[in-house]
């Protein structure tokens, strides 16, 4: 999966979660999502931050190694 197509079913995910209707506590305001939804919510961004970082970390990576690869190559042409 493409990084623009994860980005587009990330995008559907909240926009379902944001259209859950929040269930309101004795003294909470009816349009705040629970606390435990707002702390998975974090946690779920952090979780995708660090996997984009990840992602980039090796995508780099494996540029730096392909370079390597050529140089190798020609010095043993």
């Amino acid at each position: 999966m493409d990084e623009a197509a994860l980005r587009e079913k990330i995008g559907e995910i909240l926009s379902e979660a944001q259209g859950i209707p929040a269930v309101a506590e004795p003294g909470q305001k009816e349009h705040q999502p629970p606390s435990g939804l707002r702390r998975d919510m974090a946690a779920l961004e952090d979780s995708l931050d660090h996997l984009r970082l990840a992602i980039k970390y090796m995508v780099f990576d494996l540029e730096a190694t392909k370079r390597e690869n050529r140089l190798l190559r020609e010095l043993l042409d």
